[in-house]
């Protein structure tokens, strides 16, 4: 069975030789000329080798479907996180990786999701739907109060003007009117601006605000999402997601004029200190150059209204995918390549800085590090992170993925997942670009459940990830070299990142 497997995998990967030499789509935003070197170049039999490997015989779904329905949710610091943990070590350990460990960090505090009801009073009787965001507080036992609105588009006035009327009531966070419009350049820091309006809310004794992260309303049909709502920051006031509908008729009922009543009832538990986390570790070493390592990685942690299938168990599958077929393949690349299934990304990127940090004296060996973190919809392209100087190298890869469906090479760095902390070390943060129609709808909800993979685009992720991981690792040459704190200052200033950075709290000391 072994030798049979084997020989149909070669043959697969012969015919994805003329796959990866075919031209990229004619519309392509990289061009019709899809791979500039010949089909019987080394670097591109290699490929086709990995990615036969990752289209034919892989288990990426295997891996998706066994951290969604038996492992389960998996909030950072939990038991359930410590298990996926676990998961991912042993399953790495199973498919042959070198290395295999949990790296140990402290969470600065743990949270437990309790219960949350909400039932409308007056006018009418009703229940709502609503759940708690993530490491909030609760309320006094079951509370009546009045809804008062606060408009999120004029939040600094709100703050200074109406937060005296505050005191007992249920804040509902809401957009009216034009949005504040920034001049060019300037940054949007509204999700540091929510924070501070939480902090305001909890002083001016409100009983509970209704808006979701960042004050956003609930997307999709009768569903919720949770979430954290700043970096590494515990809120004292509880705060809710209500479904667009039972929002939406109190919204009607406050444009109407009338006395709006809830009921609340919100109960959360958090620890006094901090907790034990983890992420899980493997790689397979280089054989010319061990020392560079090119990390690939997505966040094992997931919110616990379903089974955090789509975020970010998808990053989490195609990490182990790729691993897989680079395995598969039967080839060793001539620098390392690190597999990292961090954990703590939705608490403000913990795992992924901690992991920068007890790799410190690494970094200036780390090539990139490679994250898939915005759902089940096809990878479409690849993002440098902001090194431009990339472009030139990473545009004719791409181009030769065409068939795969990449399209795009762009450059924006992200500091909503575990690019952010590679970045801000001078690190390419290379991102996957996706598709993300529906990852609006089912991320941080109850709709975030493994029926809505297609486990065909989640193997060519994987595939492409492997690709990628690959190519930077076994290049005759070095790929990139970390650049220094000052130019990677100056990339975030030019790009107009600093602003959200500050805001976030997570702008380097010194800078």
């Amino acid at each position: 069975m072994i030798r049979r497997n084997i020989f149909l995998t070669a043959a697969f990967a012969a015919a994805l030789t003329l796959i990866l030499a075919a031209s990229a789509p004619a519309h392509s935003a990289l061009g019709a000329n899809a791979f500039s070197a010949p089909a019987d170049d080394p670097m591109t039999a290699r490929l086709a080798a990995v990615a036969g490997a990752g289209m034919y015989g892989t288990h990426t779904f295997e891996y998706l479907t066994q951290l969604s329905d038996e492992v389960g949710a998996r909030v950072t610091g939990s038991s359930e996180a410590a298990r996926a943990v676990q998961w991912g070590v042993d399953t790495m350990r199973g498919m042959g990786l070198e290395n295999v460990h949990a790296e140990h960090y402290q969470l600065w505090r743990g949270w437990t999701r309790g219960s949350a009801e909400a039932w409308l009073i007056t006018p009418v009787k009703r229940k709502l739907m609503v759940d708690s965001m993530g490491w909030v507080g609760s309320t006094s036992g079951g509370v009546d109060a009045s809804v008062a609105e606060v408009n999120l588009n004029d939040m600094a006035n709100e703050m200074s003007k109406n937060s005296g009327n505050w005191a007992g009531k249920i804040l509902l966070v809401r957009r009216k009117g034009a949005a504040a419009v920034r001049a060019p350049g300037q940054p949007d820091t509204s999700f540091g601006d929510f924070g501070k309006f939480l902090v305001k809310a909890h002083e001016a004794r409100a009983v509970a605000v209704i808006g979701g992260q960042g004050g956003g309303k609930a997307q999709g049909i009768h569903l919720t999402h949770t979430g954290i709502l700043g970096f590494t920051t515990y809120y004292d006031v509880p705060v809710v997601s209500m479904s667009n509908e039972d929002q939406s008729q109190l919204e009607r009922m406050l444009d109407a004029g009338k006395n709006v009543t809830l009921h609340i009832n919100v109960q959360n538990t958090a620890t006094a200190g901090p907790v034990d986390a983890a992420n899980a570790v493997g790689e397979i070493r280089g054989t010319e150059y061990p020392e560079q390592i090119i990390v690939v990685g997505g966040h094992l942690d997931s919110w616990d209204l379903a089974q955090g299938t789509t975020d970010n168990g998808c990053g989490a599958a195609t990490t182990l995918g790729a691993a897989e077929a680079i395995m598969r393949s039967g080839l060793k690349p001539k620098r390392t390549i690190r597999f990292v299934l961090f954990t703590g990304e939705e608490q403000g990127l913990v795992g992924s800085f901690a992991y920068v940090k007890e790799h410190e004296k690494e970094m200036a060996n780390h090539l990139g590090d490679i994250i898939l973190d915005a759902g089940q919809g096809a990878v479409t392209g690849i993002d440098v992170g902001g090194h431009d100087d990339l472009y030139d190298s990473v545009i004719p890869f791409a181009k030769s993925m065409g068939a795969l469906g990449v399209t795009k090479v762009s450059s924006d760095p992200e500091f909503g997942t575990d690019t952010g902390p590679f970045i801000l070390a001078g690190v390419p943060g290379i991102g996957m670009s996706q598709d993300t129609s529906q990852y609006g709808i089912t991320h941080h909800s109850a709709a975030d459940t493994l029926d809505k993979v297609d486990a065909a685009i989640l193997s060519r992720n994987a595939t492409i990830e492997a690709l990628l991981a690959f190519w930077i690792a076994d290049q005759p040459g070095r790929f990139s070299t970390p650049w220094p704190a000052e130019r990677t200052k100056k990339m975030l200033i030019d790009t107009h990142h600093d602003g959200e950075l500050k805001g976030y709290g997570i702008w380097p000391a010194g800078w």
